[in-house]
């Protein structure tokens, strides 16, 4: 008994001096940073006289799959999904459409192969084998850009039909691809197991599944230029690291460099998209919009249930696909919390045919008309309130007061002690369609010396705004210019009228100013439009150049600036989409791939020639919105480890220096 009890004393001082000369977490040793490696395949990778539709791929350790629905191709394309999973060491596909004789099958699965403790990447892995006696190894790539904007498109099936007797313009729309690939962040793609041959390229924004292109709601794209496959041995310069700052050498790799790699497929959408009532709001008694989900060529009807349809004022929108209704009844409809109506219009039925269909719709607003009277109500209530304190405190009557909570019909840009460019124009909005104009209760006059005389304007509504008017001038730079409008000139749907206007507005110095010419080069473009944009890829100035190529912009305020154009080849003005059952591809849009940086005081000059960049690298990084997809790296953990290890070593001395340790 006495010897156990000795025992056990002299385990638990061993256990404590353990605990006590081991403070601070273990060290779980080196991460693995090695990525997963193929030991073995069934059938074995680039097989040939394959007869099994089941793929089992193993590895040297536990992997997963990382978005493999996105990431993983298979091609021959298979109309019924393949089940492609992880399990443990391996990664199995099964395949379920019949097996095409004589074809080399590809399963590219891009970087989706992980390991699955660390997570460190294999890389690129396409795996491949032939139900014929040969294998095809021939590979095509290059990039699909929306032609509108030159933005890389991701997600997009590319494919290949053959070039030969068999081809026909209808092929696209009634039978799959025979090889595919999938774009990436970049737009970029490569079809991989392509036999030595003549090619046709296109590319679908595959929506319903059927590697084709079937309906309108897709993005497509094709090439006219037929291509031939074509290899040559070449080879490139891989940098070696030592770590991330610092390089250890440059090494030549040899490979085979497979052609074409530089196709460019401009992808859009065709006019006369599908239909339908996307959806209806009411924000504010006094009206309600209408959504759809493309312009309108037949207005809808309305038929009120519980008010008189006849006060609705209808405003359109820029693209025709969104109608916003002024309920203009303000005696009834406009107090009704809720607005039933009937609503007929043309609808994309499932032929994609327009067929007039009829909804019922109850619109209640967000805000009923009885919480905005009390609100408001309250609001200048408790402004009387404050207005009576201060008169007390003053102890005299206050001057007299606009009401701040009473609505402006009103806005003038630029607005009260604002100034204006030499090419802009005054305009009046109001807050609601406006019903009439007095122009001759409209006054325009210019500064001369100190006496203010009248001025030479045509004051018009806007082509587009049902609730704008526009004065048209001839503005002199520095000079001051008076703006009046008599009350009551101008009176809106729901009855409101405005109050007297008086505003003054000065015009800006042309020393504020800079100004850019540009001259296309582009001999056999006519009718290009040249557009001014900003960061966000949007027009600020446009102008058609001249029959020189010549676009000359004035009055630019200083600050960045790019260049985008489209060759207009019906002239219209705008820029058109494609039609693929009329063989017509979207107008061509190019971008200058430099910012131009406007000075005041400053007049540039600058040629662009379109074509002298190839168009995948012509749009400016700055304003690409869609981003490359993030390369995958494998960690260097094991570094950061024994950095890590080395802080807390020099922590560990510092903390122990001079100070007395306890012992145990």
């Amino acid at each position: 008994m006495k010897t156990s009890s000795r025992f056990l004393i002299a385990l638990w001082a061993s256990l404590l001096a353990v605990a006590c000369a081991s403070i601070g977490n273990p060290d779980g040793g080196r991460y693995d940073e090695e990525p997963p490696v193929v030991v073995s395949c069934m059938p074995a990778d680039r097989a040939v006289g394959v007869t099994k539709k089941k793929v089992s791929i193993l590895f040297n350790e536990y992997v997963k799959l990382e978005s493999a629905n996105e990431k993983v191709v298979i091609s021959p394309p298979q109309i019924e999904t393949a089940n492609v999973r992880a399990e443990g060491k391996r990664v199995k596909v099964d395949l379920f459409d019949s097996l095409q004789a004589n074809t080399t099958y590809t399963i590219d699965f891009s970087d989706a192969i992980e390991d699955n403790n660390e997570g460190n990447p294999m890389g690129q892995y396409t795996y491949s084998f032939s139900t014929g006696d040969v294998i095809d190894t021939m590979e095509v790539s290059g990039t699909v850009l929306n032609a509108e904007n030159l933005e890389p498109v991701k997600g997009v099936m590319v494919g290949l039909f053959p070039a030969d007797s068999t081809f026909h313009d209808s092929l696209f729309t009634t039978t799959p691809f025979r090889r595919v690939s999938r774009t990436n962040g970049s737009g970029r793609f490569t079809i991989k197991g392509v036999k030595p041959g003549r090619y046709r390229t296109f590319a679908v924004q595959d929506a319903d599944g059927d590697f084709t292109f079937s309906q309108k709601s897709e993005m497509v794209a094709w090439d006219t230029t037929v291509i031939s496959t074509s290899c040559r041995p070449d080879i490139r310069m891989d940098t070696v690291w030592r770590d991330s700052t610092h390089y250890d050498s440059i090494r030549v790799v040899p490979y085979t460099h497979y052609y074409p790699d530089n196709i460019v497929l401009r992808a859009f959408k065709e006019e006369g998209q599908d239909v339908h009532l996307l959806k209806q709001e009411r924000l504010v008694p006094e009206s309600f919009k209408l959504f759809f989900t493309a312009p309108l060529d037949t207005l809808p009807v309305i038929r009120g249930l519980n008010f008189n349809d006849s006060c609705l004022v209808m405003e359109r929108s820029l693209k025709n696909d969104t109608l916003t209704y002024w309920v203009t009844d303000t005696t009834y409809s406009y107090m009704q919390d809720t607005l039933t109506f009937a609503l007929t219009y043309l609808e994309t039925d499932t032929l994609g045919q327009l067929s007039p269909r009829t909804d019922t719709l109850d619109l209640t607003p967000k805000e009923t008309r009885a919480k905005q009277l009390k609100d408001l109500y309250k609001k200048i209530e408790d402004w009387e309130k404050e207005r009576a304190k201060r008169a007390k405190r003053a102890k005299a009557p206050l001057p007299p007061e606009e009401n701040p909570f009473l609505k402006t019909f009103l806005s003038i840009t630029p607005r009260p002690g604002g100034s204006i460019d030499p090419n802009q124009n005054l305009t009046i909005l109001a807050n609601e369609p406006l019903a009439s104009v007095d122009t001759s209760m409209v006054r325009f006059f210019i500064k001369k010396d100190t006496l203010w005389v009248p001025e030479p304007f045509l004051f018009e509504p806007h082509e587009l705004d049902r609730k704008a008017y526009v004065l048209y001038a001839e503005w002199k730079p520095q000079e001051q210019y008076r703006f009046e409008a008599d009350s009551t000139a101008f009176r809106g749907v729901l009855g409101h009228v405005s109050r007297p206007v008086k505003q003054e507005i000065k015009v800006k110095s042309l020393d504020e100013f800079g100004s850019l010419f540009v001259h296309v080069v582009s001999p056999s473009d006519s009718n290009v439009v040249v557009q001014l944009i900003n960061r966000s890829d949007k027009p600020v100035r446009e102008l058609v150049a001249d029959a020189s190529g010549q676009a000359d912009f004035f009055y630019l305020k200083p600050g960045e600036y790019f260049l985008r154009c489209f060759v207009d080849r019906n002239g219209n003005g705008k820029w058109d989409t494609g039609n693929y059952a009329q063989n017509l591809h979207p107008e061509e849009v190019f971008y200058f791939p430099k910012p131009i940086n406007i000075k005041a005081k400053w007049d540039m000059e600058q040629d662009w020639n379109l074509r002298a960049i190839p168009t995948e690298r012509q749009k400016p990084s700055v304003l690409v919105k869609q981003k490359a997809d993030k390369k995958k790296d494998v960690r260097s953990r094991n570094k950061e480890r024994e950095e890590e290890l080395r802080k807390g070593k020099s922590g560990n001395k510092k903390q122990t220096t001079g100070s007395n340790v306890r012992r145990l």
